[in-house]
């Protein structure tokens, strides 16, 4: 009896000693998904609640929560001084925005559509990205102008233009083009901060779309520098530079030739201007191979911008193969669906031109 109620104890001990010696399994915190437009909604909300000088003005971007909803709750947090509609005169509030920038607030300039933005753009240059030059750097202008760009779906000609290229030919100012939630909440948030006029170009179709979003990214301190790109996936045969919605097309696109063998290194631009070369040339000279994708049209395109800047520097003698473009038709914008899809770069057409630049 004695003897077995010490064994009893002895393994009552081992038990309680080996519990205390135990590691409990830690699971990583649940990633947080957000989409695009929350991500947008909360970079705005911080930089309003963080500087009583930043405001938003726009069409419908107070009591109706924005036309695309970015700006939901923000009217009834902060009020009619802070949130602000305008009428229907893209030039007009522009060019109120542009003043307030210039007396010292930080507006935040919301286009409906980038479409509309041509009828503001003597205010973006000439008002706006010019005046910091022509005032030999006494006075900054730091403005965002933002809103979905490029084409949307069944919008037609008028409604369909990227304004990467129009925007990023322009000295003066810095144009970003973010793909997913991180991307849309960091750069938000340092086109905010910054003391120029930034253009900033979102994508209708991407506001819906949740990504997972890092423990980092949900701090109201995150921001992510202007002008650098990000290599959303390393490969070693081919480097794929594009921005916006078409850095899905393009992972898309390397997942399936991935299974042919074929790794292609996937570059998100996120700053159009100024452009992060190095990053471009540093995987060039270890891929060997160049595709440009994006959605705008061909001519003068960021891929022509892009083509040149490595033909005019050390990537070159690296290259392979000449680099190929894809791009949007030369077309307005057609109306019909199926004329559409044909007008747009697709998975496929991202295919066709790896293989024909790898010569496989």
């Amino acid at each position: 009896m004695a003897a077995s109620l010490r064994c009893f104890l002895r393994t009552g001990k081992n038990a309680v000693s080996a519990l205390q010696r135990r590691e409990f399994h830690r699971s990583l915190p649940a990633a947080v998904q957000m989409t695009v437009r929350d991500a947008l909604n909360q970079a705005m909300d911080e930089e309003l609640e963080r500087d009583e000088r930043v405001f938003l003005l726009g069409e419908e971007v107070a009591q109706y929560d924005g036309a695309y909803k970015v700006s939901r709750g923000l009217w009834k947090k902060y009020g009619d001084k802070r949130i602000i509609d305008t009428p229907i005169t893209e030039m007009g509030f522009a060019g109120i925005a542009v003043g307030a920038a210039m007396a010292g607030l930080r507006p935040i300039c919301e286009f409906m559509t980038f479409n509309f933005s041509m009828q503001a753009i003597d205010q973006v240059i000439n008002s706006a990205a010019k005046t910091y030059y022509m005032s030999a750097g006494l006075q900054s202008v730091p403005i965002v102008f933002r809103g979905p760009n490029g084409a949307s779906a069944g919008v037609a000609a008028q409604h369909s233009q990227c304004f990467a290229a129009w925007y990023g030919h322009c000295p003066g100012l810095k144009v970003l083009s973010p793909w997913n939630s991180e991307d849309a909440k960091g750069l938000l948030k340092s086109a905010i901060r910054d003391d120029n006029p930034v253009v900033f170009l979102e994508n209708e179709l991407m506001y819906g779309v949740p990504f997972e979003m890092s423990e980092e990214s949900q701090s109201k301190d995150f921001t992510i520098p202007i002008g650098k790109a990000k290599i959303e996936r390393q490969g070693t045969h081919v480097t794929m530079v594009t921005h916006s919605r078409y850095v899905s097309h393009c992972l898309d696109a390397a997942a399936v030739l991935a299974k042919e063998g074929i790794e292609c290194e996937v570059i998100n631009l996120r700053t159009i201007r100024p452009l992060d070369v190095e990053c471009i040339e540093t995987s060039v000279m270890k891929t060997n191979h160049l595709v440009t994708v994006e959605g705008g049209w061909p001519q003068f395109g960021v891929g022509a911008e892009i083509c040149a800047r490595v033909m005019e520097g050390p990537a070159f003698n690296y290259l392979d193969a000449p680099a190929t473009r894809v791009t949007g038709v030369d077309i307005p914008m057609p109306y019909a669906k199926i004329l559409e899809d044909n007008s747009l770069p697709q998975i496929k057409d991202i295919i066709f031109s790896v293989k024909k630049t790898l010569n496989v």
